[in-house]
């Protein structure tokens, strides 16, 4: 079996798929620490644009809409996503068309369970995610999500905060991206060290003086809690600092 092993971008998975297709033992993946066997081979792929390019025009022409599932399912926290996606075009390409629809599939399946959480966290945070504005007016947002969605929640704000800069920051993968108002730039980044302005701990203030105002103390509702805002989303809320 020979293993094609990706860098996580999609244009490389793409050349990973025009290379591996006619491959019938192999596996594409970004994981690294995979344990290999014997007999096993391990290709390191080489981003070539124009070989993603041609899948890309192969798998448009077959369904318009695949394009976005992979890039979907490329953005998924499962290590097999890769593997999955994978399997997706490889369907779509022997039933000549979209396959999406056969929901008894389990690459079918696999990819739209996929799919949805992906989608489903990217929908979430769209109305859980709290910028911040620092001294430079600049409003800065740091969350850890379960999937890689800040570049989907940068092209939502982008277009809300129409002329506003702004830094949605992915603490866990140290990544971010960057809004001058015009342009999104996406960047590698670490530990930040933020400095709010006035008017935004004010008003940070006067939100926690709000949810405690509302908050009934001697009514907890911690389950009730966790089921509309996760655990894992609590430390980013200034309420719950």
């Amino acid at each position: 079996m020979t293993y094609y092993l990706v860098d996580g971008s999609e244009e490389n998975f793409y050349t990973a798929v025009f290379d591996a297709y006619k491959d019938n033992d192999c596996i594409i993946t970004s994981e690294r620490n995979v344990q290999l066997g014997l007999g096993f081979e391990v290709k390191d792929v080489i981003t070539d644009g124009e070989k993603a390019k041609r899948v890309k025009t192969k798998l448009n022409a077959l369904d318009r809409g695949a394009e976005e599932d992979v890039s979907l399912l490329l953005r998924s926290d499962s290590a097999l996503k890769e593997s999955v996606a994978f399997d997706y075009i490889k369907l779509i390409i022997a039933n000549r068309g979209a396959v999406r629809s056969m929901l008894a599939n389990p690459t079918v399946i696999e990819m739209t369970t996929l799919r949805t959480r992906v989608f489903g966290e990217a929908h979430r945070m769209k109305g859980l995610l709290r910028f911040m504005e620092n001294a430079n007016g600049v409003l800065y947002a740091p969350y850890s999500p379960d999937n890689d969605i800040t570049e989907i929640l940068a092209l939502h704000f982008a277009a809300r905060f129409s002329g506003k800069q702004f830094v949605i920051h992915d603490v866990k993968r140290k990544i971010a991206a960057m809004f001058d108002g015009e342009e999104i730039v996406m960047t590698g980044a670490g530990d930040a060290e933020i400095y709010l302005s006035e008017y935004e701990s004010y008003f940070q203030n006067l939100w926690k003086q709000y949810y405690n105002s509302v908050n009934i103390a001697s009514r907890p509702h911690p389950k009730q809690m966790r089921g509309s805002m996760p655990v894992r989303y609590w430390k980013f809320l200034p309420e719950k600092k």
